[in-house]
């Protein structure tokens, strides 16, 4: 009997089985790359010339489709997990996390209610448990993995504003007429895009002459206008020097005056693990909510925020939908991770960071980041020897910023381009107070100081 049109997508047969197949071995050919290469983008003129009509009635079969993609579109992207992908925030999964995405992807569970993914939502508070302990946070502290830092920071100010909301109006007093919230000038563009979806304003507090948030600074910056601040903002790890402010100063401030203390720690947080660098962070303890991406120093594949709070419930009043199709799950005892955060259906993303924990142990975290760390200071010490080039700052956590002499933006982008193009690194320019410059975001333990040098050689 002939398969019903339209079944047979979802029918175990030979040809699926055969397609199976070919994944896996495409799959396992990706995973055996090393390093992989790094390719790099086409214009869309260049992909329309080669790529065909690939959405059709009639479809192309899914070996034609996964030969496009690995031939064309794959070599059309650049590989994140490449060791010389040095720009932006890399992703360098580990290779359990790796393969546990494919078994997260296989096993279709949903992750937004504890009755439909109890296991899975076990597995991720687990590692959300974790994170909160080594960030100092009592017993109870807990929340939920999102898709990014721009969702977690999001999340977090709208648990911090509902909050503010709420104790006024317990109070009997009155709402203000515009809320804010307090962050530093260099803090992440997420904020500003929280602030415009939230329609809330920021005060922006100055940095110190070492580009850190301080209480005293907040304190001066606010001249005791604390109406209708709802939150103070403080940057674990800047995205683009790797900055710590001074957690434990500004979440002193905040909690004098009963304000919500949040911490942004998307990229550096990881540092907390690091002997060397576990002091900057102790702040982190007096967080009502912290947020830090496994999709970029904790190993994880894309995409993946931990957001963790204080005191769950906070984010639990502030999140959860009501609905009649949803009366079912509110059951109390039960943890619904899409309780926590601005989102209802979810993957649990956090499971591959949980599995490759489960694997290798937090201590090989805590190696490989510290790695990461004596990376940064080593390069930085090889391009104070080199009299043509210059640090901007020395690098904190594993970001390092430098300088050519002599070069403008144009140089930068040119030599970035060839470089990208010989398939030797990815290193973008960048630029601080309106000078161009590059940077090194080390976040790959595979990274080595003997490729980072022959990038510094290319600089002529």
């Amino acid at each position: 009997m002939t398969t019903p049109h339209g079944n047979h997508m979802h029918t175990v047969d030979l040809e699926t089985m055969k397609l199976r197949e070919q994944v896996f071995d495409y799959a396992r050919r990706r995973m055996n790359y090393d390093p992989p290469p790094l390719d790099g983008p086409k214009t869309i003129s260049e992909l329309r010339a080669i790529v065909p009509a690939t959405v059709t009635e009639e479809g192309l079969g899914g070996i034609e489709a996964l030969s496009l993609f690995e031939n064309v579109l794959a070599e059309a992207t650049i590989s994140n997990d490449h060791p010389n992908y040095l720009s932006f925030i890399p992703c360098a999964p580990t290779e359990a996390a790796t393969l546990f995405d494919l078994i997260v992807s296989a096993s279709t569970i949903y992750g937004g209610s504890w009755m439909e993914g109890a296991g899975a939502v076990y597995a991720e508070n687990q590692v959300l448990e974790w994170l909160a302990t080594e960030a100092g946070l009592p017993e109870g502290a807990g929340g939920v993995f999102v898709q990014g830092g721009t969702l977690g920071n999001l999340s977090a100010l709208v648990a911090a504003r509902h909050t503010a909301k709420e104790a006024l109006l317990a109070a009997g007093k009155e709402i203000p007429s515009r809320w804010r919230f307090a962050c530093s000038s260099e803090a992440h563009s997420s904020l500003k895009a929280a602030a415009r979806v939230m329609d809330v304003d920021i005060v922006p507090v100055p940095v110190n002459a070492e580009g850190r948030l301080t209480g005293q600074a907040l304190e001066s910056t606010l001249e005791g206008d604390w109406d209708g601040i709802f939150a103070v903002v403080a940057t674990g790890g800047t995205t683009n020097f790797g900055i710590v402010d001074e957690l434990h100063d500004v979440g002193t401030v905040a909690k004098a005056h009963g304000v919500w203390f949040h911490v942004d720690g998307a990229y550096g947080l990881a540092a907390m693990l690091a002997p060397s660098t576990r002091h900057l962070f102790a702040g982190v303890a007096l967080a009502d909510s912290f947020i830090v991406d496994p999709h970029k120093w904790l190993f994880a594949p894309f995409d993946a925020c931990a957001l963790v709070y204080r005191n769950p419930e906070l984010g639990r009043i502030t999140h959860s939908q009501h609905a009649d199709y949803l009366d079912a799950l509110e059951n109390p005892d039960e943890w619904n991770p899409s309780d926590y955060a601005y989102n209802l259906t979810r993957r649990p993303r956090g499971l591959p960071l949980w599995f490759s924990l489960a694997t290798y142990g937090v201590a090989a975290y805590r190696n490989a980041v510290e790695m990461n760390i004596q990376l940064a200071y080593k390069i930085a010490d090889e391009i104070r020897r080199r009299p043509d080039l210059e640090l901007v700052r020395d690098p904190e956590l594993s970001v390092v910023v430098f300088t050519k002499k002599g070069w403008e933006l144009a140089d930068y982008s040119r030599w970035s381009a060839k470089l990208l193009e010989d398939g030797i690194g990815f290193v973008v320019p960048s630029s601080h107070q309106g000078i161009p410059n590059t940077r090194f975001a080390i976040v790959n333990p595979r990274t080595s100081f003997e490729s980072l040098v022959e990038i510094l050689d290319t600089m002529v």
